[in-house]
């Protein structure tokens, strides 16, 4: 009984023996095969390595294109008084455009306004003249110079009785640059050029070469007065800068 008992439990330590191995085996399979996905992955990550860069390109320009809205205002206790001193009025800005080398051509009438203060509600009652008349003249011009000088001396308008607006149309002209399209693509290879030494120098130093481009912005080409003046509007600066940052990212290879 005793001989049968001890071959029962030695068969059973030898399938133990056999179960045990093979969960080493298999143990061992699931390791290999982990460290070998790793290296694979960092192998592949190596591989795609990337670094993005910015490249900034700027070029001072003048303005080639001017605007300068002149509104004037003329008032009467009757609609015919308003206007016979708003027609003056005009008259005389148009003689002080035309003295400072102004066609007929680089202006118009933009529009005219009228106010009857007895048929506006919330006026409180008739104080001071009835009528308001105010006009809009609008210049139009490329001699941005001209323009510029002419707006200088506006004051002489006045000693012509001219009255402006308070309304901050009359605050000065504005001036734009016209000419983008001509600069974009010397502007965008420069930036490129840039973006690209940036890339080669940081390359250098970390031990890598520059690859191929995974993904380019050429960014927003932007018109800025030259110089950024507090509280004043830019576009009342005829010289200005224009200006555009790409940015690329570029693959790094060993």
């Amino acid at each position: 009984m005793r001989g049968l008992v001890a071959g029962v439990e030695g068969i059973f330590m030898v399938e133990r023996t056999n179960l045990l191995a093979a969960a080493g085996i298999l143990a061992l399979g699931i390791a290999f095969a982990g460290f070998s996905a790793g290296q694979s992955l960092v192998h592949s990550r190596l591989g795609f390595r990337t670094v993005t860069v910015k490249g900034l390109s700027e070029r001072p320009v003048k303005a080639d294109l001017g605007f300068w809205s002149i509104s004037f205002v003329a008032t009467g206790d009757s609609l015919e008084e308003a206007r016979q001193t708003l027609t003056t009025s005009e008259a005389s800005v148009k003689a002080f455009l035309t003295a400072r080398g102004f066609p007929a051509t680089a202006y118009q009438v933009q529009n005219i306004r009228v106010e009857d203060k007895l048929a506006n509600a919330y006026s409180g009652g008739l104080n001071g003249p009835r009528y308001i008349l105010t006009e809009n003249l609008m210049v139009k011009t490329n001699e941005v110079d001209k323009l510029a000088e002419a707006s200088r001396n506006s004051g002489d308008l006045l000693k012509e009785g001219v009255v402006f607006a308070n309304d901050g149309s009359s605050s000065g002209p504005s001036f734009q640059f016209t000419g983008l399209n001509d600069l974009k693509g010397a502007l965008l290879t420069e930036a490129t050029q840039r973006a690209r030494e940036a890339a080669d120098k940081f390359a250098k130093e970390s031990g890598a070469k520059v690859g191929a481009i995974q993904n380019a912005n050429q960014g927003v080409i932007e018109v800025n007065p030259a110089v950024e003046i507090p509280d004043s509007p830019p576009d009342r600066q005829i010289d200005k800068k224009v200006r555009v940052v790409t940015t690329i990212t570029y693959f790094l290879k060993d």
